[in-house]
């Protein structure tokens, strides 16, 4: 009989992972768990994910708020500091704002507006045009935003962020003075050293600051590349992808884990025969239509994953060759004819007419995000996802 089912997304669970831990035997074990459990077995084309919190976890990727003061006074001198295109998120940002007004005497905070770079408002474009302010070229002090816009807060978190990030710098011990503009170069009207804390447009903030005057320029992937004081570390993203552990540390994007991918598969084939691929993922790579925001606050949704997850869909619409090229085809015939497409299709279908509307996106960014969604950011106790049929097609 046919297979009836198509993909299935299944989230593991797996005891509390820490520092130290056998992520290799712990997954694997975890996995061939839940298949005898619930009855269901592996597959060649199988995608196993881990998320990266419990790989940086086992790795004891970890760095404190006087680590990252350390390595930024070192950077930048310590002196003014501009810090600029946060993101507006208590997780993900607030903990190294901490950390770095540690290491300075001021720090001006120069937010975009009306939102960030993943979509948490500020404000609204009602607002704007009610006030008739372009945010691609006005330049707002703290007091005329408040003037015209008062206080506003984050919609789901309740948070007035610009309040909150003041707070945060004074407290740590460093002056602040909050601007919001869009044209990175306006911050070199305060000072000629900088930190941009913008994930996905970093490389272009850089190149337009330097190209303007700029004295020195850090991104958030330029701090804590290496170890500080025995510290944990993320030689390519740096602070990037970083999230909140305690009040006092961070748990950084991890490092070095392409072993790790390929350990497991290799694992999982010496002890079931099957090909499976594996990834780590972080975030997905989605938008909210309520709350407009983008989900993708990591630098890459996959940093590690095996060969066979590489590339992009490679896929025929079916709805394109049922409407079109078989149009005067019904039942079995239409099956038939639309199994022998599937079969017969060779190479890159990249121009093909039949294949638009399929996503093209990188196989790892639609996984992830279909492994984040599975395993939720709370307390499912799920933080490896098991995938089957992804690489299924109409003939399978």
């Amino acid at each position: 009989m046919e297979r009836k089912v198509g993909t299935v997304s299944r989230g593991i669970r797996c005891p509390i992972i820490r520092e130290g831990d056998n992520l290799v035997d712990m997954a694997v074990t975890s996995v061939l768990e839940a298949c005898e459990s619930e009855g269901f077995s592996l597959r060649d084309r199988d995608v196993i994910a881990l998320t990266e919190s419990i790989v940086a976890r086992a790795q004891g990727n970890y760095a404190t708020i006087n680590d990252i003061a350390a390595d930024v006074k070192a950077k930048l001198g310590g002196g003014t500091v501009g810090v600029i295109f946060p993101i507006l998120s208590r997780n993900r940002f607030a903990i190294c704002l901490k950390g770095i007004a540690m290491g300075c005497k001021k720090i001006v905070l120069m937010l975009s507006y009306p939102s960030d770079e993943v979509g948490n408002a500020l404000l609204t474009y009602d607002q704007l045009d009610e006030a008739g302010i372009n945010p691609y070229s006005d330049v707002l002090t703290l007091e005329k935003y408040r003037e015209l816009f008062g206080e506003n807060k984050h919609e789901f978190t309740g948070v007035d962020y610009v309040a909150y990030y003041s707070d945060i710098i004074k407290e740590a011990g460093a002056d602040v003075e909050v601007i919001f503009a869009n044209q990175a170069k306006e911050i070199l009207k305060y000072t000629d050293c900088v930190i941009n804390c913008d994930i996905h447009t970093r490389v272009r903030t850089k190149r337009i600051l330097k190209e303007n005057g700029a004295k020195i320029v850090c991104g958030m992937d330029d701090i804590m590349t290496a170890s500080v004081n025995g510290s944990g570390y993320n030689e390519k993203y740096g602070l990037l992808g970083s999230n909140k552990s305690t009040e006092e540390k961070i748990k950084l994007f991890p490092r070095d884990s392409q072993w790790l991918v390929e350990a497991i598969q290799k694992e999982i084939l010496e002890k079931t025969g099957k090909h499976v691929e594996v990834m780590i993922y972080g975030d997905g790579a989605f938008k909210d239509p309520q709350g407009k925001i983008w989900e993708l606050a990591d630098p890459v949704v996959s940093p590690f994953y095996t060969e066979g997850l590489k590339g992009t869909p490679n896929e025929l619409k079916l709805k394109y060759l049922a409407d079109n090229d078989f149009k005067d085809l019904s039942g079995e015939a239409l099956k038939n004819a639309i199994s022998e497409s599937i079969k017969a299709k060779s190479g890159s279908l990249v121009g093909n007419m039949a294949s638009q509307g399929t996503t093209p996106r990188q196989l790892t960014d639609l996984i992830g995000s279909l492994c984040d969604l599975t395993s939720g950011s709370g307390d499912k106790g799920t933080p490896v996802i098991l995938i089957q049929g992804y690489f299924d097609n109409y003939t399978n």
